[in-house]
């Protein structure tokens, strides 16, 4: 019989894991990534696969998913077109999470993992949405979310992205990178 996700020992795995991370989460850490990538490599397709979605009726249940699916293949195929690869249906985890009031169920700390799809979105809805929520919920990072949108407003995507996806950057764009600018 299948675990409920209120059972499912893999919930914790993933959220204590992370929770545990932190000063990898937003470091180029190869060692960290690597470790991640060992640890979920199987629990990651599975979850790609949709046999967790029964994870989706709880909070924690949630928070797992999309660390797993939002962040884990940013650190597992970090360079790599797969860095984006689950992102559609992180968007639609965190669309469930917002509309079932998920974001206040877990630590301050977590809330961010929640919001991250949208602010990581190359569209101005859900660049609109991170802003809000960023408002609601993490008002420290309201200056991150509303840079993420301004690049989306400004080039229509993330110009950082363009090697990894075989996409041709434009003049504005590559004067924008060239000139530093912020990498999304």
């Amino acid at each position: 019989m299948p675990e409920t996700p209120g059972t499912d020992s893999r919930i914790d795995d993933v959220v204590d894991f992370w929770a545990r991370s932190r000063t990898a989460w937003f470091a180029h850490d190869p060692e960290f990534d690597e470790r991640f990538r060992q640890t979920f490599a199987a629990l990651y397709e599975t979850a790609r696969s949709g046999v967790l979605a029964h994870w989706e009726d709880t909070a924690d249940g949630c928070l797992a998913l999309l660390v797993l699916l939002d962040q884990y293949p940013r650190n597992a195929f970090r360079g790599t077109p797969r860095m984006y690869e689950s992102d559609d249906e992180a968007r639609r985890i965190a669309r469930r999470v917002v509309d079932r009031d998920f974001v206040r169920r877990v630590s301050d700390e977590m809330r961010l993992f929640m919001i991250l799809p949208f602010a990581h979105s190359e569209t101005l809805e859900d660049q609109d949405l991170s802003v809000n929520l960023h408002r609601r919920f993490l008002p420290a990072g309201l200056g991150r979310a509303r840079r993420h949108r301004a690049i989306v407003e400004r080039f229509g995507r993330f110009p950082h992205r363009n090697p990894i996806l075989g996409r041709a950057s434009r003049p504005e764009e590559q004067r924008y990178l060239a000139a530093g600018g912020f990498q999304g």
